[in-house]
């Protein structure tokens, strides 16, 4: 059966990457107009799903408590490629969807209408949907009013982006003002101190009017430094206090992950196991792209590890020649490994697809995705792999 992929997939996928959403922890801003929805519909349930490359995010759910699906399972991966509504009247009638668990099991699913979470620029992100376990009859009034609900969740999508890069922002311009300062502060040091020997001199020489001329520029000097000071002092209590709101620590970026993919790798038996190096378990490190960044290469390695099989992954924070903190996330698996050909494709960004060792389907995205991502981020990208003997994929992000 062709799969439902979006025409203009790529700049889609790249769209909801650039929202950079926790999809653990969206459902507080949405929780309301899920409810609206079902409400209008008339419905028992309603999600709110974000559809990436391999995977469903319910990322508002009300009536069903459901977190993710594979992509491939999904009634709303057939939403995103129509620009209106899509509805199934009967799920158990429908070839496509019959023989889904939530069809045939609990909670037995009959009736399904969707709305594409479309951008201004016409990406769509995922759906709006209603459902029920019983057959429905939406009017076009009430599919009117699900369309402006649908708008609402984009427009509190894009709030959200909006204030996460007003924050990046903010500590962009607290560090160039803590490096200001710094900067600063040795020049400074130097002025005052030529004056001071200017001065010392003057008074054995009986100069007046160098005196007065070097106390002024010893006085502003010194206003100038205690300036510096204060904002170097400023800088490291707002640090001290708290882990800014736009960053993780490890520990906290290694649950996120574990929350969002322990039940992919539970599905087929998958040993997933997170650490982080001794020490390091409260180092701060910025949110910015890291949970697409290193969830597409989980989910990948869960694709291509078989059932039963293994995956480490690995959070440090390295210390570079400068002395700047860097990051590395490795991703370690036994499964299917790559072609030569394969890891050159990857690390040229190029697009491919395959099925997993399950018969997932691929998107073709995912991969070529993290290496955009991670050199937009100035970071590195490594790959060693042997066919038949696994896969070790290697992130370097310089913090």
């Amino acid at each position: 059966m062709q799969r439902p992929i979006p025409v203009n997939e790529d700049e889609r996928i790249w769209a909801l990457t650039e929202f950079d959403i926790d999809y653990s922890d969206s459902s507080v801003i949405l929780k309301d107009l899920v409810e609206l929805a079902a409400k209008i519909a008339g419905t028992k349930i309603s999600l709110i799903n974000l559809i990436d490359t391999y995977t469903q995010w319910t990322v508002a759910n009300f009536g069903l408590p459901i977190e993710q699906m594979s992509r491939e399972d999904s009634v709303c991966q057939y939403t995103i490629i129509n620009n209106d509504g899509f509805e199934v009247k009967s799920l158990s009638s429908d070839d496509r969807f019959k023989d889904k668990f939530y069809v045939v099991d609990n909670p037995n699913l009959e009736y399904y209408f969707g709305i594409p979470l479309a951008t201004p620029e016409g990406y769509n992100l995922g759906a709006l949907c209603v459902l029920d376990t019983a057959a429905k009859d939406i009017s076009p009034e009430k599919v009117e009013l699900l369309k402006i609900v649908a708008k609402e969740v984009v427009n509190r999508l894009t709030t959200i982006k909006y204030i996460q890069n007003l924050k990046s922002k903010v500590t962009e311009v607290n560090e160039n003002n803590k490096k200001m300062a710094h900067d600063i502060r040795g020049p400074l040091s130097g002025i005052i101190g030529l004056a001071q020997m200017v001065t010392e001199q003057g008074q054995e020489q009986k100069l007046d009017d160098i005196l007065e001329i070097m106390k002024l520029i010893h006085r502003a000097g010194n206003s100038l430094l205690d300036l510096a000071t204060e904002i170097l002092n400023a800088e490291d209590q707002q640090v001290k206090k708290t882990v800014q709101t736009n960053q993780f620590t490890l520990t906290h970026f290694k649950e996120k992950l574990e929350k969002l993919y322990t039940p992919q790798a539970a599905n087929k038996q998958i040993d997933l196991a997170f650490n982080i190096k001794v020490g390091q378990e409260q180092q701060p490190i910025p949110k910015n792209k890291l949970l697409q960044i290193a969830g597409n290469l989980i989910t990948n390695a869960i694709k291509f590890t078989p059932n039963k099989g293994k995956i480490k992954v690995d959070l440090n924070i390295l210390t570079a020649s400068n002395s700047t903190p860097i990051l590395e996330i490795v991703i370690a698996d036994n499964g299917v490994g790559l072609t030569p050909q394969e890891t050159e494709d990857i690390l040229k960004g190029i697009k491919a697809s395959s099925n997993g060792t399950t018969g997932e389907q691929g998107y073709g995205f995912g991969l070529s995705l993290v290496k955009r991502l991670v050199d937009e981020l100035n970071g590195q990208l490594s790959i060693v792999s042997e066919k038949g003997n696994g896969a070790q994929f290697t992130i370097t992000l310089p913090q």
